[in-house]
């Protein structure tokens, strides 16, 4: 499993921009640049305001060429679509051969983070969010992510290579404490022991799979199932909440 993580300070967006101190500015460049200053601001906005939203064959040109300039990695032949949205930007690495589809979020917001990692030859389908709230997210070589999934991280989420995730699955490594029932959730505090998952795994259109759980090679999770312990490796689990239908004797 991921970090045996315990108690996080995981501020709220709202606590970022209205109860951090400094003026309007700051607390922008504090949430969305990462690096304080007029200097980084400039050259992030300008980057974004040139090049996010052109359409096109142009667009995807001035992205190429400008958005590495943002990130603290990019490889060769990386495609940027429209609207593709960095945050913490220079806590983003990317490999070779990427494509980060139309409308994507990469988010790697966190003050003691490393951030996003991106293998070689991944695929980031359209309106998908990798997120981080000062945790860090891994995709491994020829992971393949389709449409309108989500990626969080409070610690710790590792997804290994070759491995598939089907439109609308979510991996939420992070949870809320709610073990006192006289304090709403919200005032609680929030935890994250992360989640792992590993090579060659398929994860169907759908499916959740929550803070704490690991996922062993070439396992399977079909379609909608939420899954909330750990999967062995070779092995099929369905349902919600996700049983362990086999495990491979080789695995």
């Amino acid at each position: 499993m991921a970090n045996t993580g315990s108690d996080r300070d995981i501020p709220r967006v709202q606590d970022q921009l209205f109860r951090a101190p400094g003026g309007a500015r700051a607390k922008y460049s504090a949430l969305i640049v990462g690096k304080p200053g007029w200097g980084a601001l400039i050259k992030y906005e300008a980057i974004m305001l040139l090049a996010q939203c052109v359409p096109g064959a142009l667009g995807l040109m001035l992205r190429k060429f400008t958005y590495p300039l943002l990130l603290g990695r990019c490889g060769r032949n990386v495609v940027f679509g429209r609207d593709v949205v960095l945050r913490h930007p220079h806590k983003i690495h990317i490999g070779d051969n990427v494509v980060i589809d139309d409308h994507c979020l990469l988010d790697a917001k966190g003050d003691t983070n490393r951030g996003i990692d991106i293998g070689n030859g991944v695929f980031v389908g359209r309106d998908t969010i990798l997120s981080c709230k000062n945790g860090d997210i891994t995709l491994a070589e020829d992971v393949n992510i389709g449409f309108n999934c989500e990626v969080f991280s409070a610690g710790r989420v590792t997804i290994g290579a070759h491995t598939l995730l089907a439109a609308y699955s979510y991996l939420i490594g992070g949870d809320h404490d709610f073990s006192d029932p006289t304090v709403v959730v919200n005032a609680q505090p929030r935890k994250s022991d992360g989640i792992t998952v590993g090579a060659g795994v398929w994860i169907g259109a759908g499916a959740k799979v929550l803070d704490g759980v690991s996922i062993g090679d070439r396992a399977i999770i079909g379609a909608g199932a939420v899954v909330l312990g750990p999967v062995p490796a070779g092995a099929k689990a369905v349902g919600v909440p996700a049983r362990v239908l086999n495990s491979s004797p080789d695995a």
